[in-house]
């Protein structure tokens, strides 16, 4: 086989997404609409482009290029864009040369993929490193995520996928038997505020974790800590892990890394205004959850 997925990223040499250098692979488009997102541009499963006004050096290449009439100038002789007219061809992006606009998200086979990961193949097993896949949800495309992780397998690569768990428990079971690691994302212990701020329950995402815990998969749980959001949330996401196998749990700081790419996409981002959260306040977080006995750390 070698099927076809989305992707928008291979990133080398990572050190954030699991044990040792990794390769981190993210593929494109999330079923969660979570207000924090630091990756807005994986959430729709469409292709798209980022447009970074402050690069555009008006030459017009991408006036021409597009089909729909989708880039215009208004009164004032600005570049502007009307996103309702894209229909994703990307020709806008081709023809940028100052990288004013970027294309996200390409449909590529797997041997592309495999490929990418195997030119770091020596700094696997000399740093106990290996693969990661992210997203958005890699796990929504399971077909295309089993075969390179099969590939992986073969090869002796250790495998991680990150996921928020919102899938059937069909695409666990199909990805379990080729997977060594499972960072799995919790954002909120109560249904009704996971639904708030990502846009759906959380039922079936903590149902999936208990039969991931008793599959004895080794598993790491990531916590998004966002201020005003989730932070009251900590003590009942205790409550649900400290009955499970989980081998880690880290908590992680809302940051405002991603604030550019909302522009870029021509979306609002709701928590402009949040604040990073302090120092003794993350503190605090970890604590209630070591008191639970749970090995809980900060990143």
């Amino acid at each position: 086989m070698n099927s076809k997925g989305n992707i928008f990223n291979i990133q080398h040499f990572s050190i954030y997404d699991g044990p040792g250098v990794r390769t981190t692979v993210f593929f494109k488009g999330c079923n969660l609409s979570c207000k924090w997102c630091h990756n807005p541009e994986s959430i729709s499963p469409k292709s798209q482009f980022e447009f970074y006004s402050d690069r555009c050096i008006g030459c017009g290449a991408c006036f021409k290029a597009c089909p729909n009439g989708v880039h215009v100038l208004d009164d004032k002789q600005m570049h502007t864009i009307n996103r309702a007219k894209c229909i994703g061809c990307l020709a806008c992006a081709d023809v940028c040369f100052a990288n004013a606009i970027t294309a996200v998200g390409k449909y590529v086979d797997a041997d592309y993929v495999f490929d990418s990961i195997m030119e770091d193949y020596l700094y696997y097993s000399n740093s106990k490193g290996g693969v990661t896949f992210s997203g958005g949800e890699c796990m929504l495309q399971t077909e295309f995520l089993y075969e390179i992780l099969k590939r992986c397998r073969e090869k002796g690569i250790h495998t991680a996928v990150d996921t928020a768990g919102n899938v059937p428990w069909s695409s666990f079971e199909r990805i379990l038997p080729v997977t060594d690691l499972f960072l799995y994302d919790i954002k909120a212990a109560d249904t009704a505020v996971h639904k708030l701020l990502t846009g759906a329950g959380n039922v079936r995402i903590l149902n999936n974790l208990e039969r991931l815990s008793a599959s004895g998969k080794q598993i790491l749980v990531r916590i998004p800590f966002v201020p005003g959001c989730n932070d009251g949330q900590i003590p009942g996401i205790a409550g649900i892990l400290k009955s499970l196998n989980i081998s880690r749990v880290e908590v992680m700081p809302y940051h405002k890394l991603g604030d550019n790419k909302y522009t870029a996409l021509g979306l609002d981002n709701e928590l402009k205004d949040v604040e990073v959260p302090t120092e003794a306040v993350m503190d605090r977080a970890v604590e209630i959850l070591v008191s639970e006995g749970l090995n809980a750390v900060k990143t």
